[in-house]
């Protein structure tokens, strides 16, 4: 790792360090010369009346290096946003974050394409069965499927394209050592053997009720497209609809009863312009793939 890199995969350790602080710092500093494992507050001259930046750690930089040491032997790789591993579609969205923590296979990062998959956490029959449905000619052009690791449509999304020999991304609130919900933490490990896990926040970071909406932005911007199955109509899936309108992606979504809770968020979605979606082939045909069939 060279000198830089450590220096601000440093910086990204401090508590409280917001997209903006860091944005500010690079701009005044852009090789971070100020910053130093061994200097005492470094932060401190950088912070503004908007920032939120605390000395909890910033007294101890020694002990997020030890820290940034350890990640290697724990078999997570951290890259920024200028490694020539980050995805160029990230970099393309509103705030991109400016490292991914990663657990897995990181050359899943350069396939292509990628679709994001999200829904409820109550998953109903109707959804699990659109996913058995769909998901096998998905799988078959090679689509990787990016999804949250959240109970329900996420995790089915995540199980059935392993089930099925796929690839897929889960992108988490929170790091990789607080995987959330609990009840996912053997799919997680699973995940990190073959496939992969990311975060854009170090590994020992709790979740907070903000990170859930903020990854989203993350699931659809590392995507071509992104597939909305079953959502109500304040669901934080929609959240992921939106971000993906926002950064120029396509919108797809499952249709539903109207005497179905879990169908309001995505006929309203279909109502607003995403394209009503009855097989895989109307995906694949505005991914703008040409279909590459994997040999069974």
């Amino acid at each position: 790792m060279d000198e830089f890199k450590e220096r601000f995969i440093q910086l990204l350790h401090y508590p409280n360090i917001t997209w903006e602080n860091v944005y500010k710092i690079l701009k005044r500093d852009p090789m971070l010369q100020s910053i130093s494992k061994l200097a005492v507050n470094p932060l401190l001259s950088y912070q503004s009346s908007d920032s939120k930046v605390t000395s909890a750690n910033s007294s101890h930089p020694e002990l997020i290096h030890e820290q940034i040491r350890q990640y290697p032997a724990n078999d997570i790789s951290v890259i920024t946003i200028f490694d020539k591993e980050y995805p160029q579609s990230l970099k393309e969205i509103y705030q991109p974050p400016w490292a991914l923590y990663a657990r897995g296979d990181i050359a899943l990062l350069a396939s292509e394409p990628k679709l994001a998959v999200v829904g409820s956490r109550q998953a109903t029959q109707y959804g699990k069965n659109a996913i058995r449905l769909l998901f096998p000619e998905l799988i078959q052009h090679d689509i990787l499927i990016v999804s949250g690791l959240a109970k329900g449509i996420d995790a089915l999304a995540h199980e059935e394209t392993i089930k099925l020999g796929g690839r897929t991304i889960a992108v988490i609130a929170g790091g990789i050592y607080h995987i959330y919900p609990k009840e996912n933490i053997p799919l997680a490990l699973t995940m990190t053997k073959h496939q992969l896990v990311l975060s854009e926040y170090p590994p020992d970071t709790k979740p907070l009720r903000w990170h859930f909406p903020a990854r989203n932005r993350i699931i659809s911007g590392l995507s071509a497209g992104t597939f909305i199955i079953e959502a109500k109509r304040k669901s934080g899936s929609l959240i992921t609809a939106n971000f993906a309108v926002h950064e120029g992606r396509e919108v797809f979504s499952l249709p539903g009863s109207i005497f179905n809770p879990c169908s309001g968020g995505t006929n309203e979605l279909i109502q607003q312009g995403a394209k009503l979606i009855t097989s895989a082939k109307d995906i694949i045909e505005e991914l703008k793939y040409e279909p590459k069939v994997r040999q069974t």
